[in-house]
């Protein structure tokens, strides 16, 4: 893993700065301190920031083909490099290394942009073809690695692993997306190509971008998550077949992210899935004992440390638990805003930051972890509250007309119930923005505009349909994003997602619905693989929501810098938010009885908050 960053002048008028992009690749050398290398010719220059993982030794990019016709940067992993090695040697190919990430040049020279679906990994690159003086970038298909870019009004092509890098092109203009703002409120996260910063964009995941001097940039779907239609849908195959089907293939997607030349840890959350994962590890490699982390809350009612003890002790790892405190919290939120590079709807970043913190502090480079499942198996209460949905009649109201249309244009489906009543919800929006941002509502209203592909979930099931949607609106950008890779990477760890795996993710398409959502048992397929491999209290424990404290906490402790984040001269000054809004919301949150329900309750204010040290931290104007 790395962190990569380049300038491709579009005006062919040899614009590339070597000072210009020494400083973009300096901006996110968090992502790979151990070295630091540049390609720069006429009108193309690439930057790459190396964390030492494979081929310690070689591996160094950028990295070119035999002729150097071809150059490469890429922030990632190919867990399936050996198998298509192996082919291309078999062409006629030469390597100079041993890293894994080689083998992109050579596809791209014997299958062009068809290579990428060969892949079995996670990643984000950008290939130079100096012959067709055409930069092609692609993104892995789930979108675990990020890929920003913008194109500059004097036709410069920049990109970078995080915009940091970008914003250090004199080039590039500072100015918040309003759109992404609203995003932020309504929804987990930022969704698809969106961002916090006007015409920087994330290319959205399973997606590649072509730029050069004859065509205009031009973005192409090569994957996506496809269910079955309902009338398509064929499960002839008995229960255990599934059952021991996907057992294989987790089995196999940990050996594939075990693979590495420095030691490899491991996430302890408490839960079922990290429980997996981490039986899984001592399953493929008995005689290793490996590190395990946690991060665990002081406080009684949000601690997991029982049943993370529970699992290290039952796979016999290293265990380092992380303490945690809501004191805590404060401390760490100008850091992490700084890393996400967005504002937060929850403050439980701080706390993965702490996490990843820990894994450094014992010199482990990569760690597995267990995200993704929820989303393919039915671990959210969404999905058990769907099913009581379907049996329960509403009284038809002109508010629920509303909500329906509502629903109509935002899932194609008047009848999906997505979180909340985001008719209802509009109008909380509205309170809380500012007088000038409600003069252009309209414009950076996020609901008028797609969020998803509608046709992916027209007549699926409905299991299927808010697994697409879950994928799409709180995977990507959100849990994989601000919460995963800038996470991790903020102190130089590479998080590896083996539920995410290409071939787990497109068998688990193939599973029936019936055996995600059991009744009202949830990942059902998943405890039953579990139980041979972890301790029935694990499997079997009431689903835990891993929630960190909330703003009102945060505020009854009288942080200096969080009084003058929420004063209302400072909310005022910066035009986005109305301040007598703001007052109000922080006289009910300071109160003595008020409580903030998470999950389930919008914590405002910890937006506002998080949306100033944004502002500050980016050196962002005024509205």
């Amino acid at each position: 893993m790395c962190g990569i960053c380049g300038v491709f002048d579009l005006k062919k008028q040899n614009r590339i700065n070597q000072i210009i992009l020494q400083k973009m690749a300096n901006k996110i050398q968090h992502r790979g301190p151990d070295d630091i290398g540049f390609y720069i010719k006429d009108n193309i220059g690439l930057g790459f920031t190396r964390l030492s993982i494979i081929d310690l030794n070689g591996g160094m990019q950028p990295i070119s083909n035999e002729n150097n016709s071809v150059i490469l940067v890429c922030n990632g992993e190919i867990f399936n490099y050996k198998e298509l090695k192996k082919e291309l040697i078999s062409k006629g190919h030469l390597f100079r290394t041993s890293t894994d990430v080689e083998v992109l040049i050579h596809l791209y020279e014997e299958y062009e942009y068809d290579f990428i679906n060969k892949l079995n990994g996670q990643f984000a690159f950008a290939i130079y073809d100096l012959r067709k003086n055409q930069l092609f970038c692609g993104r892995d298909h789930v979108g675990i690695l990020p890929f920003y870019y913008t194109l500059t009004d004097d036709n410069l092509f920049i990109f970078a692993s995080e915009i940091k890098g970008i914003l250090e092109h004199p080039s590039v203009k500072r100015e918040v997306d309003l759109v992404g703002l609203d995003q932020i409120l309504s929804f987990p996260g930022l969704i698809n190509e969106q961002t916090l910063f006007k015409n920087i964009k994330s290319l959205p995941s399973g997606n590649f971008l072509c730029v050069s001097f004859e065509e205009d940039l031009q973005i192409k779907e090569y994957w996506d998550l496809v269910y079955p239609k309902t009338n398509e849908t064929c499960y002839s195959e008995n229960d255990d077949y599934y059952i021991d089907r996907l057992d294989d293939i987790i089995t196999k997607a940990v050996k594939y992210r075990l693979n590495a030349d420095v030691p490899v840890g491991f996430y302890l959350s408490g839960g079922l899935d990290s429980s997996i994962i981490a039986s899984k590890i001592k399953e493929v490699d008995p005689q290793s004992r490996r590190h395990s982390f946690s991060v665990d809350f002081i406080q009684e009612n949000m601690s997991e440390g029982k049943y993370q003890k529970i699992v290290a002790d039952h796979v016999n790892s290293i265990h380092h638990n992380r303490l945690f405190d809501t004191r805590d919290i404060a401390k760490y939120l100008p850091k992490v805003i700084y890393h996400s590079e967005s504002p937060l709807k929850e403050t439980y970043n701080t706390a993965s930051m702490a996490l990843s913190e820990t894994v450094r502090k014992q010199n482990i480079k990569v760690v597995l972890t267990g995200e993704g499942a929820d989303e393919l198996f039915g671990g959210y209460v969404g999905y058990k509250f769907d099913k009581m949905r379907q049996h329960k009649k509403q009284e038809i109201t002109e508010q629920l007309l509303l909500e329906k249309k509502m629903r109509k244009q935002l899932w194609g489906d008047e009848n999906f119930f997505y979180e909340k009543d985001y008719k209802d919800y509009e109008n909380k929006k509205r309170q809380l923005y500012s007088h000038k941002i409600n003069e252009c509502y309209e414009n950076i209203n996020c609901f008028n505009r797609d969020i998803i592909n509608k046709e992916r979930i027209r007549n699926i099931d409905l299991l299927h349909k808010r697994s697409y949607i879950d994928f799409k609106v709180r995977l990507t950008e959100h849990l994989l994003g601000d919460h995963g890779d800038r996470m991790a990477y903020s102190n130089s760890i590479e998080a590896r997602y083996p539920f995410l795996d290409k071939d787990l993710i497109e068998f688990a398409t193939k599973i029936p619905p019936r055996l995600k959502l059991n009744g009202f048992i949830e990942k059902y397929i998943l405890k039953k693989i579990a139980e041979s491999l972890i301790p029935e209290e694990i499997i079997n424990r009431p689903k835990f929501s891993f929630v960190a404290p909330g703003s009102s906490k945060i505020l009854k402790q009288n942080h200096e810098f969080i009084n003058d984040m929420l004063s209302y001269q400072q909310i005022k000054r910066q035009g986005y938010f109305n301040p007598d809004k703001i007052e109000a919301l922080k006289k009910q949150y300071l109160s003595k009885d008020f409580k903030l329900n998470l999950p389930f309750d919008e914590d405002f204010l910890i937006i506002v908050i998080t949306f100033n040290i944004f502002l500050e931290k980016f050196n962002m104007p005024n509205k």
